[in-house]
């Protein structure tokens, strides 16, 4: 209408802050636009009219990744999921990222929206979902809950996708250190063709800090070591900042890409740390895959924070 200004394209957009933290998340898919320490970004972020670049910032549920031509056997049926991914024939990274979250709550320092994924082609369920966004003198703490609020079991899992940044260069020379001893092998399709390998030996043996360098890496990577408190520890660190991502022990799995298929204004500017409780084609496989049951709930959370160096 005329003198009203345009909706930004992901929809309302859910500012907080604590401390030196900043943060802004959008109705579009309850994603993370933007994140920063002390005015520096923290993550690749993106104007509040684009189409959220590549998944950058993304929820990803009910499955992080790819399912092979849409197609999984569950409950004793055959399920086809639209191909979202059509280049490669697969479904990718769930069904929530371009609906509408509501508000749930919005304070100053925190957000939570609400989303009912009703049945849809391919996957008959109903889950109830909630997204909770933090921030504290600690960082930023992300909460993901989901029940079945439907009559049937269904099959979950869920992933974030944040793209990390350590500095206005290239990833080549930033150090990074992933708690990861296997990695799993895929095909040019980005379905898994074997079982986890160990890192030993491999460019993909992150386990001590060192820098990317020319590694290319678009790879799922598991047998993840833990602190005391449960949390598998991701850090990057260069010229611009030093960061970790933690994941609560549901996120077996990290997702890990420099970004060499993106454009060139976007490749290998940054390292997405994706936390995904299960691989890819876990619908297939049932690799880590969770089954809820009705009226059942489960809550996973993971995090960033900035180093002192940052």
């Amino acid at each position: 209408m005329t003198g009203l200004s345009p909706e930004p394209r992901t929809g309302t957009q859910h500012d907080i802050a604590a401390g030196d933290y900043r943060a802004t998340v959008t109705e579009l898919g309850a994603g993370l636009r933007q994140l920063s320490y002390r005015g520096q970004p923290l993550i690749s972020g993106y104007a509040a009219d684009d189409v959220p670049p590549a998944g950058a910032g993304q929820l990803l549920i009910p499955w992080p990744n790819r399912v092979d031509q849409g197609r999984y056997p569950f409950g004793g049926s055959t399920h086809q999921l639209n191909l979202s991914e059509p280049a490669h024939g697969n479904a990718i990274h769930g069904l929530t990222r371009f609906a509408n979250w509501a508000t749930a709550q919005h304070a100053a320092d925190r957000v939570e929206l609400a989303h009912v994924l009703h049945a849809q082609p391919g996957y008959p369920f109903c889950l109830e979902l909630t997204a909770r966004y933090g921030l504290s003198a600690d960082g930023l703490e992300v909460t993901v809950t989901a029940r079945n609020a439907g009559s049937a079991a269904a099959p979950y899992g869920t992933g974030s996708h944040p793209y990390l940044v350590a500095g206005p260069e290239l990833v080549d020379d930033w150090d990074l250190e992933l708690p990861a001893g296997s990695w799993l092998e895929t095909d040019a399709r980005g379905i898994p063709a074997g079982p986890p390998a160990d890192v030993a030996g491999t460019p993909l043996d992150f386990r001590k800090p060192r820098a990317i360098g020319g590694t290319r890496m678009d790879h799922a990577l598991t047998g993840l070591s833990r602190d005391a408190a449960g949390r598998a520890w991701a850090r990057l660190s260069g010229p611009g900042a030093g960061l970790g991502l933690w994941a609560s022990e549901g996120y077996r799995w990290l997702q890990v890409f420099t970004g060499d298929a993106l454009g060139r204004d976007r490749a290998r500017r940054a390292v997405a740390i994706e936390p995904m409780t299960c691989p890819p084609n876990a619908f297939v496989t049932g690799t880590d895959l969770l089954t809820l049951a009705p009226g059942e709930a489960v809550t996973h959370s993971w995090g960033l924070q900035a180093s002192p160096s940052a």
